[in-house]
């Protein structure tokens, strides 16, 4: 057999046998770290919960390379308050890290802005730590307001573009008003008016449907009459 044959084999092999290995090693980790971060609760006045010791024992158990897996176990609510203490436990590396995460709506913001006021708090952190993390919180402050706005914009602006459509589909009613809307502005309440009868030009037709598309388009787009021969087709 042919060596460099052999040693593509053999490398193959490897890159499969690792493959196969990981989900079963991501799998590991996420126990391995949900049970410390349960292990870590403490008996208070509203039972089992998270306090400073309970921050203590994580930053001795956890390490900076578990922040990426941490991060992965946020998806499980039931964890999101303890692993707000994991990930303070481990100070400042922990920081850019829950940034990102709530950048990427894969924290709450208000999550993000409690783990670094913990790391704010922790002693065991240093006190430059401290600030940089009274600081992010400031900014991930920031960047929640900044987002909100965006989203406000942007559905004012939705809801403006559907008062202008749903203007212009009652201009259409009307032969004399309908006569003032431009080609596009008859497009745009043509595809409004198959959405909310659940059709699409792209979707499946049944034959029916597909006439009334046709028919739609031409009284609705091309100002036609319903029963005459189509001259022009919507596009499919």
């Amino acid at each position: 057999m042919n060596a460099r044959y052999i040693v593509s084999a053999v490398l193959c092999s490897v890159c499969l046998a690792a493959g196969a290995q990981s989900p079963t090693g991501d799998a590991q980790a996420s126990e391995r770290l949900r049970g410390i971060i349960l292990q870590s609760r403490h008996l208070g006045a509203h039972g089992m919960g998270y306090n400073t010791e309970s921050q203590k024992a994580l930053s001795q158990q956890l390490t900076p390379a578990d922040i990426p897996t941490l991060i992965d176990l946020l998806a499980d609510k039931t964890l999101s308050v303890g692993i707000q203490f994991a990930l303070s436990s481990q100070c400042e590396a922990a920081i850019n890290p829950v940034r990102e995460a709530a950048v990427q709506h894969k924290m709450a913001w208000l999550d993000a802005e409690d783990t670094m006021r913990l790391v704010e708090d922790f002693a065991v952190c240093t006190p430059e730590t401290q600030q940089k993390a009274s600081t992010m919180r400031s900014e991930i402050q920031s960047l929640q307001q900044a987002e909100l706005s965006r989203r406000a914009k942007e559905a004012k602006e939705r809801a403006d573009e559907d008062a202008r459509v749903q203007r212009n589909s009652i201009k259409m009613m009307d032969p004399k008003q309908a006569k003032e809307l431009t080609r596009q502005e008859r497009e745009e309440v043509y595809r409004r008016s198959l959405k909310a009868m659940g059709l699409s030009e792209d979707g499946p037709l049944t034959p029916a449907q597909r006439d009334l598309v046709q028919r739609m388009y031409r009284t609705m787009v091309l100002g036609e009459s319903g029963n005459r021969p189509p001259n022009e087709k919507p596009p499919n």
